[in-house]
C-alpha cells in the first residue's frame, strides 16, 4: 500500500517537522512493515511552468515526426516572449495547455535543461510528459495536456504536486484495514497520540423505497449491498489534477472521472466500489452464485467460464460482474473519449458498495487468476460499516466534479448480524508478554484501536467493524503488546536443562550433511510444495503410495498445492535451473521432511500461548498431523572427477549415487544391502534397491542409480542424470549410534584376487555376499575392481567379476595356505549360490 504523506496529513495533524522517515519509524514501531519511503521530486528544480501552445511547425526530412513549437509561458522566462521548443510528441495541438521546463531547471535523475540546437533548430527548454517528471503512468504515453482553465505561467511543481513523500507499506494478510489511507491514518494517530479525522464519519441518508432495486439471493456471500444513483453527469467532465495525482501516487492509473472517483474512495476508505452505466443495466441488480458453465466478459476483455462457487452480480440478462473482483464489459462506463468518437457517453450511473465473503472472493480471484485492487481488499477484510459512507462519498464527488444530481433513492440490503465480542482477563496481555502493563494501559490501548471495553478484572471487548482479524483474546493481547512497543519487551534467553545438548537424531543429520559435503555435494534446500503432475513426470505407477499427498487448503501457488512425498522433485528442479545457467557439473544434496497422509484425517486444535502445552495436548496435535519422516537425497550430473594434467576425469554415474547411500548408512551405523531393483524414476537396468534388516525382516528404505531417459526428457534434465533417496529415520532406527573405534592389527594383510565368470543377470551384490560369507572371519575387506564382458572369450550372456579379498588375523600372521583356503571356501560358496566359475 502506497501512502502519500500529503494525503495522510489530511486526517492526522502530524508535526510539520516530521519527515517520511520519521513517520516510517513510528509505524514500524507500531507493527506496520514500511519497506521504503519514496522521495517524489527529489532533485527537481524549476523553472517548471504552465505554457500554452501558440504555433506548431512540422519539420520534414527526419526519420521520425518532429515539431517546432512556440509556447506562451507568460513572464516565467523573464522576457514574456514565446518560448521556442522542439518536440517529438504528437498528442497535443495549438491552444493546449502543457507543462514546460525552461533552461536552468533540473529534472529527476539529475537531468539538467539547457538551450541546445537539435534538428536544425534551437530548443529553449522542453515540453514534458508524465514519465519525464516522475509522475507515474497517466495513460496517455505522451505530453501532459492540462485543463483549458489552467493559468499560463503558473508554477507546475505546485500545480502537479510533484514534491511529496510516499510510504510503501507491505500490508500483512490480516491487516486489510491498512489497505487504505483511513487505516494507515488511524495507526499514525495512535502512534503519535493525536486525534483522527475519520473520513468515513459523514452524514449518510437512510435507506428508502425509491432506490435502485437490488435482490441478494446469497446473504452468506454478500451480507451488505448499498446502491446509489447519480444522473446528469457531464460527458466532458474529467478528473481534476489533484485527483489524478493522488491516484498516481498510490500506484493507480487515471482512467475516467467516474472510475477515478470510485478508485479514489476505495484508496481513501478501503471500501471497493463499482459504477455501472445505468442505461446498460437491465432490471434488478442481483447477487447470487453462478450457474456452472455460465460465462461473462470482464472489463479486461476476457471471456470467463464461471464456477458454481463464484459469486456474481447480475441483472435480468445474467452476470454483469464478478463480485468483489471485476465488473463486466456489458455495463462498462463510457468516458468523454467515447463521446468524441460518436458513441454514447455515460451520464447516469448506479454505484455499488457491498461487503462480500472474504473466502469466496479469494477463491474466485485465484480460480480465474484475476487479482484486482478490490479482491485484494475483500479477501483481507473490509469494514462492512463503511459501505454506506463510501457510497455517499462517491456520490458527493460525482456531483461536485461532474455536475451530476444525486437521486433521493437509497438501497441497502443488510443481513442481520451482531458485533463480535471477546471476553478476556485484564491481565492476559501481561501473561503473554511477561510484562506488567496493568488494566489501565490494556483498556486504553484497546480503546485506541476502536474497541468498546467494559468490566474490571474480566473485560468484555466489542471489536470494531474494521478489524475482522481480532477473533480471540490472544489477538487483543497482541494489539496491546505492539502498541506498547515490541522493542520494550525484555530479552530473556531460555535456560535449557544442563547436559542435554543435541539429540541423537540431530547429531546424525549433521554428520550426514558433513559427510556428503565432504564427498563434494552442495546442500540445496527446497520448498516442500509440489505439483501432482510431477508424479507423472517421475514415472510413478498409478497406485504408488507416493502419489497420496497432503493438499493445502491455502497454497502459496495454485500450481503446487500439495506437500512433497519425495525430495527428488525439488532437487531435480534445482539441478535443472543450475544446468540452464551454465553450471553443468553438479552434485546436490538435501535432508528434509516429507509428508505422508494418515489413513484417518483429523482437525488440529489450538495450542495455548500463555503456557507450555501439556504432553496430552501435544500428543493430540501429533495424532492429526501427517507422518513426517526425514529423508536424504542426492542428484548428480556432468563430471564427477574433473579432467586435468592428472588424467582424463570421469563422468558421474549410477555407482556414485549408490556410494552416497552407502556413506549415509555408514554414518548411521546401519548395514545397507544393495541389490538390483526397479522403481519409478530410475532406469530399470541401472537402479539399486537399498535395503536394511529391521526386526528380522528386510525393509526397502530407498533407491539409487541413473534416472530413466523418459524422466530425464520429461523434466528437462541433462542426459545420464543420477539420483539417490533414502529414508534417514529408518536408517537411524536400525543403526547403531555407538561410536566404533577402528581395529588396528600389528599383523600383515594377505591379499588374494579372484575373477569369477557368472551369467550377466546375476547381481554383483549377490556374488559379493556369497564371497563374504564363504571367506569367514579372516576376511577383512572385499572390493569389486573390474567387470569384463567379451563374448569371444567368455561366451554369450556371460561376464567376469574380479574381486580383491583382504585377509588378516588378529593374533597371528596368516600363512599362504590359510589365505588360499579361505579364498577357495569363498569361491566354492559363490559357485554354489550364483553359479560362479573361476575364470581361466
Amino acid at each position: 500500500m502506497r501512502v502519500p504523506l500529503s494525503w495522510l496529513r489530511e486526517y492526522v495533524d502530524l508535526p510539520a517537522t516530521e519527515t517520511g522517515r520519521d513517520v516510517q519509524a513510528k509505524l514500524i514501531s507500531a507493527g506496520l512493515e514500511v519497506e521504503t519511503v519514496e522521495q517524489l521530486g527529489d532533485g527537481l528544480k524549476g523553472p517548471l511552468v504552465v505554457g500554452q501552445v501558440l504555433t506548431i511547425e512540422e519539420l520534414e526530412g527526419f526519420k521520425k515526426p518532429i515539431r517546432f513549437c512556440t509556447v506562451d509561458v507568460g513572464t516565467a522566462n523573464g522576457t514574456g516572449e514565446p518560448q521556442e521548443i522542439v518536440c517529438g510528441a504528437r498528442n497535443f495541438a495549438v491552444g493546449d495547455k502543457v507543462v514546460v521546463v525552461l533552461p536552468g531547471a533540473v529534472l529527476p535523475g539529475d537531468f539538467a535543461i539547457a538551450a541546445r540546437k537539435t534538428y536544425g533548430r534551437t530548443s529553449h527548454g522542453m515540453i514534458c510528459s508524465s514519465g519525464e517528471l516522475g509522475m507515474g503512468d497517466d495513460g496517455t504515453h505522451g505530453i501532459i495536456v492540462l485543463p483549458p482553465e489552467t493559468e499560463v505561467g503558473k508554477d507546475a511543481i505546485e500545480l502537479l504536486e510533484l514534491v511529496d513523500e510516499v510510504l510503501d507499506i507491505a500490508v500483512t494478510a490480516n491487516r486489510g484495514d491498512c489497505l487504505s489511507i483511513r487505516g494507515v491514518a488511524r495507526e499514525a494517530a495512535i502512534a503519535y497520540g493525536l486525534p483522527l479525522r475519520d473520513p468515513a464519519l459523514i452524514d449518510v441518508p437512510g435507506p428508502n423505497a425509491f432506490g435502485y432495486p437490488v435482490q441478494v439471493s446469497d446473504p452468506l456471500g454478500c451480507d451488505r449491498f448499498t446502491a446509489r444513483t447519480v444522473t446528469g453527469l457531464s460527458p466532458e467532465a474529467r478528473s481534476p489534477i489533484w485527483l489524478q495525482r493522488r491516484l498516481q501516487k498510490v500506484g493507480m492509473r487515471p482512467i475516467s472521472l467516474a472510475v477515478d472517483v470510485t478508485n479514489y474512495v476505495m484508496m481513501e476508505l478501503g471500501q471497493p466500489l463499482h459504477a455501472y452505466d445505468r442505461n446498460l443495466v437491465q432490471g434488478t441488480i442481483g447477487v447470487r452464485r453462478a450457474a456452472e458453465g455460465e460465462k461473462i466478459v470482464t472489463l479486461d476483455g476476457t471471456e470467463r467460464k464461471l464456477h458454481a462457487e463464484d459469486l456474481v452480480i447480475t441483472d435480468d440478462r445474467g452476470p454483469i460482474g464478478l463480485a468483489g473482483v471485476m465488473g463486466g464489459a456489458n455495463t462498462e462506463i463510457a468516458d468523454h473519449d467515447a463521446a468524441e468518437n460518436g458513441e454514447n457517453a455515460t451520464t447516469d450511473v448506479v454505484i455499488e458498495a457491498a461487503h462480500f465473503d472474504a473466502v469466496a472472493i479469494a477463491r474466485t480471484a485465484r480460480r480465474h487468476k484475476l487479482s484486482s485492487e478490490a479482491s485484494r481488499r475483500f479477501e483481507r477484510g473490509v469494514d462492512p460499516q463503511a459501505a454506506a459512507a463510501a457510497a455517499q462519498r462517491t456520490v458527493d464527488l460525482l456531483v461536485l466534479l461532474a455536475g451530476g444530481t444525486a437521486e433521493a433513492g437509497v438501497t441497502e440490503a443488510i443481513a442481520p448480524s451482531a458485533p463480535h465480542t471477546i471476553t478476556v482477563a485484564a491481565n492476559h496481555p501481561d501473561r503473554v508478554a511477561g510484562v506488567e502493563y496493568g488494566r489501565e494501559i490494556v483498556v486504553r490501548r484497546l480503546q485506541e484501536v476502536g474497541c468498546d471495553v467494559y468490566g474490571q478484572d474480566e473485560l468484555l471487548v466489542t471489536v470494531p467493524s474494521w478489524r475482522p482479524d481480532l477473533l480471540e483474546q490472544n489477538d487483543l493481547a497482541e494489539e496491546v503488546i505492539r502498541l506498547e512497543g515490541y522493542e520494550n519487551l525484555p530479552s530473556t534467553l531460555p535456560k535449557p536443562p544442563a547436559g542435554r545438548g543435541l539429540t541423537h537424531r540431530q547429531r546424525l543429520h549433521r554428520r550426514v550433511g558433513r559427510v556428503l559435503a565432504g564427498a563434494g555435494y552442495v546442500e540445496a534446500p527446497n520448498y516442500p510444495f509440489v505439483s501432482e503432475q510431477v508424479f507423472d513426470q517421475l514415472g510413478l505407477a498409478a497406485d504408488d503410495p507416493a502419489r497420496r499427498v497432503v493438499r493445502l487448503t491455502n497454497p502459496l501457488n495454485d500450481e503446487e498445492p500439495a506437500l512433497r512425498t519425495s525430495l527428488l522433485p525439488g532437487l531435480l528442479g534445482a539441478l535443472r535451473r543450475n544446468d540452464g545457467r551454465g553450471a553443468h557439473d553438479l552434485a546436490l544434496f538435501e535432508t528434509g521432511l516429507v509428508f505422508l497422509p494418515r489413513a484417518e484425517q483429523g482437525i488440529a486444535g489450538h495450542l495455548p500461548v500463555d503456557r507450555r502445552p501439556t504432553d496430552a495436548e501435544l500428543a493430540a496435535l501429533d495424532a492429526v498431523l501427517p507422518e513426517q519422516p526425514r529423508h536424504v537425497a542426492v542428484v548428480l550430473t556432468g563430471a564427477r572427477e574433473q579432467a586435468g594434467w592428472w588424467g582424463k576425469g570421469r563422468p558421474a554415474d549410477w555407482a556414485d549415487a549408490v556410494e552416497a547411500g552407502r556413506a549415509v548408512a555408514r554414518e548411521a551405523g546401519a548395514e545397507l544391502i544393495v541389490r538390483s531393483g526397479q522403481y519409478g524414476p530410475w532406469h530399470p537396468g541401472r537402479c539399486a534397491e537399498l535395503v536394511v534388516v529391521a526386526d528380522g525382516a528386510e525393509r526397502v528404505v530407498g533407491h539409487a542409480g541413473e534416472l530413466h531417459p523418459r524422466v530425464v526428457k520429461a523434466l528437462g534434465l541433462p542426459a545420464r542424470t543420477c539420483a539417490m533417496e533414502l529414508d534417514l529415520d529408518a536408517l537411524e532406527q536400525v543403526g547403531d549410534g555407538t561410536p566404533q573405534a577402528p581395529g588396528i592389527s600389528t599383523f600383515p594383510v594377505a591379499t588374494q584376487d579372484v575373477a569369477l565368470v557368472v551369467d550377466k543377470p546375476v547381481p554383483a551384490a549377490d556374488v559379493e555376499a556369497a564371497l563374504r560369507e564363504g571367506a569367514g572371519e579372516l576376511l577383512e575387506a572385499i572390493r569389486l575392481f573390474d567387470v569384463y564382458e567379451n563374448a569371444a572369450q567368455l561366451g554369450e550372456e556371460k561376464k567376469s567379476l574380479a574381486y580383491a579379498l583382504r585377509f588378516r588375523a588378529s593374533d597371528r600372521t596368516l600363512t599362504v595356505e590359510e589365505a588360499s583356503a579361505a579364498r577357495d571356501a569363498a569361491v566354492a560358496l559363490a559357485g554354489e549360490r550364483t553359479g560362479a566359475v573361476l575364470r581361466g
